[in-house]
């Protein structure tokens, strides 16, 4: 088979490349998929009540990016929704990130606006060098919110201690001295009409792209005659796993439809202390859903499965780096999450596909 661009996967990267091409070069574009969908991780489906269930955990777009708002608004009409998460300690449930209310309700205190900022001045941990997921956390909210909130949910889902694992992961714990509940504050935020599913079909909806799906690409890179292949599946994969595998943390999912209204009191609750779960969704929070049933996914945190995210550790940064020196033909590219070995964002993908060189 003769076709000028190849992608190896369909999710989200792979598909704004090959909408890319298909437009902007109008140059035919085979995407190839290993899955019986197209998505990648943004998947959703409809379950038997019509709640938009997402196969891989929650996903809530957002971004301050215009340019990426309203490249995705070609595809699809919006819902407007503001995510909200609870953390369920000591039996109770708090508002994550930190707030006011997080502080004043775990603590017993009546602290204003002013008194958490001293709060957390007053008891975070000096920090020289600041080199781990630990060092992070205690540096901004001290020792008792780490233990609290923090400790065990890292432990659970890189299945590491947060002293071994690199600041990176974290960046910066957000902490509000408000009684702002929002998980997100930026300009953009909400859930696709009709689902990613959806919005993504739309996407790949031109004359010049054709999907293969339930397709190895190796099974048949031989058949393939291409002039340029973007790959966006496991770097490590593509070369047969020369230096090993590179690391990645894997998440598994338990969905359970329920007989009932509504299961917990927000979309999402993380679990740092309590269960071996690391959080549970419920999808009818996405949505203005109104039926006497609704669905939950519990979410498990593993070694083995299918690779979800990236472990940023120096010594597989460096594994990866010889993995890119065996690159040696310039109209092949590595792209997204597992071919950059690299977490993104949703909106960082995208935008990174929109300003990628064809």
């Amino acid at each position: 088979m003769q076709i000028k661009n190849v992608i190896v996967g369909a999710g989200i990267a792979g598909c704004v490349l090959a909408r890319r091409i298909a437009e902007e070069k109008n140059e035919k574009v085979l995407v190839i998929e290993r899955k019986d969908h197209i998505g990648g991780y943004w998947f959703d489906y409809r379950n038997k009540q019509g709640i938009l269930v997402h196969r891989y955990g929650p996903h809530i777009f957002r971004t301050d990016l215009k340019e990426v708002w309203e490249y995705l608004s070609r595809f699809t009409k919006w819902h407007h929704y503001q995510h909200k998460v609870l953390a369920y300690v000591q039996g109770k449930y708090y508002p994550m990130p930190i707030n006011l209310d997080t502080v004043n309700e775990f603590l017993g205190t009546r602290y204003d606006s002013e008194n958490v900022h001293e709060y957390f001045e007053k008891n975070r941990v000096d920090i020289s060098k600041i080199e781990t997921v630990k060092d992070v956390v205690e540096s901004q909210i001290g020792t008792l919110f780490y233990d609290a909130f923090f400790k065990n949910y890292t432990q659970k889902q890189w299945g590491e201690s947060p002293e071994n694992l690199p600041k990176e992961i974290v960046a910066r714990i957000p902490i509000r001295s408000n009684r702002d509940d929002r998980y997100f504050t930026v300009r953009y935020q909400a859930m696709p009409l009709d689902g990613y599913t959806s919005m993504i079909q739309n996407m790949l909806s031109h004359p010049n792209i054709k999907v293969m799906l339930n397709t190895d690409f190796k099974e048949i890179k031989s058949e393939l005659e291409y002039e340029k292949l973007y790959y966006s599946g496991a770097i490590d994969e593509y070369y047969d796993y020369q230096y090993g595998k590179l690391p990645y943390r894997c998440v598994q999912f338990e969905v359970i439809d329920l007989e009932k209204s509504w299961a917990q009191p927000t979309a999402v609750v993380n679990y740092p202390n309590d269960y071996d779960y690391t959080r549970i969704t419920e999808y009818k929070h996405f949505y203005d859903y109104v039926t006497d049933k609704t669905v939950i996914s519990r979410e498990y945190s593993s070694e083995e499965g299918e690779p979800s995210y990236p472990i940023p550790q120096k010594e597989n940064i460096e594994i990866y780096k010889k993995y890119l020196s065996l690159k040696d033909d310039q109209n092949v590219r590595f792209v997204g999450r597992l071919g950059e070995y690299r977490y993104y964002s949703m909106d960082q993908i995208v935008n990174n596909m929109l300003n990628i060189d064809l």
